[in-house]
């Protein structure tokens, strides 16, 4: 028994996505196709608006911030489940699984409080257009950008604590691609009441506030729009929010039903279904969703292309 309690303190066994060697084989190529898709486009977009002056404007600042946060979420939890599909040996060290567990919160954190700001950029560029270029002067936008990344890293602190003082017991499998904090919470024993709900506190805190300010940010966007007299300009608007509506509803919702959930309400292996949405798909959809119907990226591309003689 001492042995199987240095076991379960030292190290964690990640069970991932499939036990079969062939559906290994065929996810390890859909992921490694997902995951280039995932480089090239943020990094593209990264680099067209380092690149373009016709880009330096706040919503195109927030949205490379947005492209390099996506990088690193992905780069998280991509290699080492990658690496995994491909290994019999799925163990990961005790300081690993902290490690991969307080980065992936806190760039996701972070994701949430910049998806908020960016929902703040439109409603003022929208709302109070004569007074954008005050409001969201370049000081402004650094300040919000740099919050976000601090909130991101600060506000997980207490989760992570609190996961790992947990007693563990019975066994290290970890039903997930990833070490996160509900299925970690899982392999313990006795009372686990105070520390889902101080969780589920933060959780609020992490998802419900920033939601609740786009959604808040939305509704005036959305009264604003509707006083437009030209349809044509209607249009324009709605279209430089859609894309923002998007990317919150297929981050937050798949978000909210992996962590704002009783943690016997779901059946074994969805969150790792779930979680494939707001790790993976959302950072291989942004750069597309953000840049397909938008001319002023494409512009940005095509004088790229152009510059370097591509073709």
């Amino acid at each position: 028994m001492f042995w199987i309690n240095e076991t379960i303190l030292r190290e964690f066994v990640l069970l991932g996505l499939s036990s079969d060697p062939k559906t290994q084989v065929a996810l390890f190529i859909v992921f490694i196709s997902v995951y280039t898709i995932i480089l090239i486009g943020n990094f593209l977009i990264i680099i067209l608006v380092l690149t373009d002056a016709n880009l330096h404007t706040p919503m195109y600042f927030f949205l490379s911030n947005l492209s390099f946060l996506d990088l690193c979420y992905s780069t998280s939890t991509l290699p080492r489940m990658l690496k995994d599909l491909l290994s019999v040996n799925k163990v990961i060290s005790y300081g690993e699984c902290v490690a991969q567990m307080y980065i992936s919160l806190s760039l996701g954190a972070s994701e949430c409080a910049l998806l908020a700001v960016m929902a703040f950029d439109r409603c003022v560029a929208i709302c109070y257009p004569l007074h954008y270029t005050i409001i969201m002067s370049k000081m402004v936008c650094v300040r919000l950008a740099v919050g976000t990344w601090m909130c991101g890293f600060l506000l997980p602190i207490p989760s992570v604590i609190v996961t790992f003082n947990l007693h563990l017991c019975g066994h290290n499998k970890i039903n997930h691609f990833l070490c996160e904090g509900p299925e970690i919470l899982s392999l313990g024993c006795g009372n686990r009441i105070s520390m889902e709900l101080i969780n589920y506190i933060l959780s609020i805190i992490i998802l419900l506030t920033p939601v609740t300010f786009i959604v808040m940010s939305y509704v005036n966007i959305i009264l604003s729009i509707l006083k437009i007299a030209s349809s044509s300009g209607r249009r324009k608007a709605f279209s430089t929010c859609g894309s923002h509506m998007m990317v919150v509803v297929i981050f937050y919702g798949t978000a909210m039903a992996s962590y704002m959930k009783p943690g016997s309400s779901s059946l074994p292996g969805t969150d790792k279904v779930i979680a494939v949405f707001y790790l993976i798909v959302t950072p291989m959809l942004n750069p597309m969703i953000y840049t397909l119907k938008n001319n002023d990226v494409k512009a940005a591309f095509m004088k790229l292309i152009k510059k370097n003689n591509f073709f």
